[in-house]
């Protein structure tokens, strides 16, 4: 789960996080009184998506103006760019041609930046620790500045047991020039932001770009959290966060009948249970010359009316053109994953060739109940004849 800038600071900010002060706004007026309250001569109104780069982004209706963040020297000023902001849609290079209608501005006072620099923490799978990454070119992309200059990326791998220390924030300050009450500065920063990550179960934290100021401080400039979905049980304050407007209508959907759906941008939709059968598939297909429009995983104990969900959710996609239906059944029952497939193809009257491979528990019965459905279901004997069969079909019904 994802949350808004402003979010993000709030929470490290109870962990010690330095963040510089700033309020929420809905409304032009609302930033206004926002900045009012705080010290200036200079504020910052940042758009507030769930997308990056909105510095750098234009809005749809005002392409060649400014971006979502905007440096200005008087309340009023803020609250004519807000309204500039609000209710329009900014275009990120994350975002897609699309973009996203921003809802809400965050209203921070302006400081003084005497160096950018970038800090992350993820849970690094290779090693099974959190890993915090450091770097002296704040402001830019950590994926770019991995391919550019490896060398600038400082990394720390954490034991879990006995936690982030000192000695690893200071070897990390050292390592990114710092110097004096800086360093007590970025180590205090550092360990309240690896204790918001484990007591908040998050998957990522990013300060980007951490800020050194004039006077000495380290102040998260921006900050992006990401938080375990299968943790959020335990932290209901962190999932109030949730704003589900930001989110892929789709994806919501799904996440509501517990199942695991991405969008992509193929044509051949996929159902199938389990996450790494689901993979394979994907693969499978795109090695028989067809495109995934999406990862579908219904999961070990899905019932009738969750596959019913889940084959509603592929064919709501009009890019689809096909579907693959593979399953092996083996806590997940055949005939039930059947009953669910005729059940919904009648619902949503199937318009589209649907290719199904079913194997494991109840298989006979499964096939036996698609067999005698009376719809154009093409069966497969194997996921190799399936993949080739449903991308046959699309082809040949373009």
């Amino acid at each position: 789960m994802n949350i808004h800038e402003y979010q993000a600071k709030s929470l490290l900010q109870k962990f010690g996080v330095a963040v510089p002060k700033g309020g929420v706004a809905y409304t032009p007026q609302e930033a206004e009184k926002v900045a009012r309250g705080l010290p200036g001569p200079v504020y910052v109104v940042k758009s507030q998506i769930h997308a990056g780069g909105r510095g750098a982004g234009r809005f749809q209706d005002n392409p060649k103006g400014k971006g979502g963040v905007r440096v200005v020297k008087s309340p009023e000023d803020v609250a004519k760019n807000a309204g500039e902001m609000l209710g329009h849609v900014l275009v990120t290079k994350q975002t897609g041609a699309k973009g996203r209608e921003v809802k809400r501005v965050y209203v921070e006072e302006g400081c003084d930046i005497k160096r950018e620099l970038y800090l992350g923490m993820l849970v690094d799978r290779k090693t099974s620790r959190v890993t915090v990454m450091a770097s002296t070119e704040g402001g830019m992309e950590i994926e770019e500045v991995a391919a550019a200059h490896p060398e600038k990326i400082l990394k720390a791998a954490i034991d879990p047991v006995a936690g982030m220390q000192g000695f690893h924030a200071r070897k990390l300050a050292y390592g990114l020039g710092l110097e004096g009450k800086q360093v007590a500065a970025a180590t205090k920063f550092m360990l309240g932001m690896y204790q918001a990550f484990v007591s908040l179960d998050a998957s990522v934290v990013e300060i980007n770009p951490l800020v050194v100021t004039g006077s000495g401080e380290v102040l998260a400039l921006d900050a992006k959290m990401n938080f375990d979905d299968n943790a959020l049980f335990r932290h209901k304050e962190v999932e109030e966060m949730r704003d589900e407007a930001e989110e892929d209508p789709t994806e919501l959907e799904a996440t509501k009948h517990s199942l695991n759906y991405v969008k992509l941008d193929g044509n051949i939709g996929c159902m199938v249970n389990g996450a790494g059968l689901a993979m394979a598939t994907m693969d499978i297909i795109k090695l028989y010359g067809g495109d995934p429009a999406n990862f579908l995983d219904v999961g070990g104990g899905a019932t009738k009316e969750r596959v019913t969900t889940a084959f509603k959710l592929i064919l709501s996609d009009p890019n689809v053109e096909g579907i693959l239906v593979n399953i092996f059944g083996g806590i997940m029952r055949c005939d039930v994953i059947a009953e669910g497939i005729v059940a919904a193809a009648r619902e949503v009257a199937l318009h589209v060739p649907l290719v199904v491979r079913l194997e494991g528990t109840n298989v006979r019965l499964g096939k036996k109940i698609l067999s005698e459905s009376g719809l154009p279901i093409l069966s497969a004997d194997n996921l190799a004849d399936a993949a080739e069969k449903v991308v046959k079909a699309v082809k040949e019904a373009a």
